[in-house]
């Protein structure tokens, strides 16, 4: 028997990929009904991958079990970053109507706990939910999300470009291994600017935590270009050393 969700408390997932140039997200296309001058319309939108929570989880559990059933993800990079608690954040009588069909409770009030995750895409599952069809789609093209779900993908972006300049999360986004060239487009993709490409390389190539390898790109146009991995451990030990939070790379 599949426990009673709580009406009034959800989780919202923002699941972040990179495809080698554009920040992308992973957004459910659903349909929901409307009203229009005495006849039933289908209406199409975009939300993010979410869910009221079950009555006996807790909230970090309930954001795995999002992340699970509505996408397939499972062991990705999950950090929660925000609690969206307007009580007019979900006020529309279509939204308030999907979400009562959709669950079989009544809700008046939702108080939603917000994750961003960060995933490699080619190892993402992109399966068929009972919501609807998920996909990709670039961060810059989105327009509007349905409830406050492009409020809450704008907060999670400014979340993801603060941190990405004080931890090693691009490495998240990345392969194991990769280029110079590709670690820039990242960064640049998520900061929203072009960033020089000499003073890019001379501060990455300083970082301890960088390993240059043997290997170089295959199969590409241009000249293969020297290939380099995160090496995790030797970054917590930089960080045990100094007794501070790195600064990983710093652009102001």
């Amino acid at each position: 028997m599949i426990p009673p969700v709580n009406p009034s408390i959800s989780v919202d997932c923002v699941i972040f990929g990179f495809d080698g140039k554009d920040l992308m997200v992973l957004l459910i296309d659903f349909t929901r009904s409307q009203t229009a001058e005495g006849k039933i319309v289908e209406k199409s939108s975009r939300k993010l991958p979410g869910s009221l929570i079950l009555e006996n989880e807790e909230i970090d559990v309930a954001a795995n079990r999002t992340l699970v059933e509505l996408t397939g993800l499972n062991q990705v990079y999950l950090r929660q970053f925000g609690v969206f608690s307007d009580p007019r954040r979900i006020n529309s009588e279509e939204d308030l109507q999907w979400i009562e069909k959709a669950y079989g409770v009544k809700v008046s009030r939702i108080v939603t706990i917000t994750y961003y995750a960060l995933v490699k895409i080619d190892k993402s599952i992109l399966q068929p939910t009972s919501e609807g069809e998920v996909q990709w789609h670039r961060v810059q093209d989105i327009r509007s999300l349905a409830f406050d779900h492009k409020h809450i993908l704008v907060k999670a972006l400014e979340v993801l470009t603060q941190q990405l300049l004080n931890e090693p999360i691009a490495f998240e986004l990345l392969q194991k291994r990769f280029s110079i060239r590709q670690l820039q487009n990242l960064y640049e993709a998520i900061l929203g600017f072009e960033i020089d490409n000499r003073n890019f390389r001379k501060k990455v190539l300083k970082l301890p935590f960088l390993k240059q390898l043997e290997e170089k790109e295959k199969e590409v146009a241009h000249k293969p270009a020297r290939l380099y991995k995160f090496d995790k451990a030797a970054y917590e030990k930089e960080v045990k050393r100094s007794r501070l939070q790195l600064n990983f790379i710093r652009f102001f």
